[in-house]
């Protein structure tokens, strides 16, 4: 019993860093800008649903699709970091109302919240290692428990919305979308590094 809660919390840390939920909420925002609450909370659930089953299918079956289609790690953060940039460039670049009708998408809670905002390559990959080191009970009760505080931590963001006020979301959705922007070049960057490496 204490080795499982041990091999729980050995677990958990390391997919709490990568998922950086906290982190992820200013784009979870901004990506549902605009949205009433029952829209914003269809998207959630599409979101969450869409990581778990990214996650433990990957999780499962992951090592061998990857050796199958012969991809590696880098081919993936390479992907992922170029779907987060485009969006990011885009939102950047548009004007709010532009922002607004575009990011308004039945399919935003699946591509790009889901993944490979919630479920990219840092969780996934964070995930294959911990299978091997942990093994899958303690891995997956961790993954259950960190998508279970994603949900609840984005279910709040109407009180995140409130305190920034209108202004303060559409300034800090420009900001977020640099950020997002860095964020998909690290990937980049860090795939090309793993094929270099």
């Amino acid at each position: 019993m204490l080795d499982m809660l041990q091999d729980l919390i050995l677990t958990f840390i390391p997919l709490f860093v990568a998922f950086d939920t906290i982190g992820l909420v200013p784009i979870f925002i901004s990506l549902t800008r605009g949205m009433d609450a029952q829209s914003r909370g269809r998207i959630l659930r599409h979101s969450v649903i869409t990581a778990t089953a990214i996650t433990l299918v990957f999780l499962i079956i992951g090592k061998g699709i990857f050796v199958i289609l012969g991809i590696d790690i880098p081919d993936f953060q390479i992907a992922g970091g170029l779907i987060l940039l485009v969006i990011a460039i885009t939102d950047i670049v548009q004007t709010s109302k532009g922002c607004m009708e575009t990011l308004v998408s039945p399919t935003v809670g699946v591509v790009p919240i889901g993944t490979p905002i919630i479920a990219g390559p840092a969780v996934l990959t964070t995930l294959i290692m911990l299978n091997d080191i942990y093994g899958f009970s303690a891995t997956v009760l961790s993954l259950m428990v960190n998508l279970a505080i994603i949900w609840f931590v984005f279910s709040r963001a109407d009180v995140v919305l409130k305190f920034l006020g209108e202004g303060g979301s559409r300034a800090t959705s420009k900001v977020v979308s640099l950020l997002l922007a860095a964020i998909a070049v690290m990937m980049i960057r860090k795939g090309i590094e793993g094929f270099l490496g």
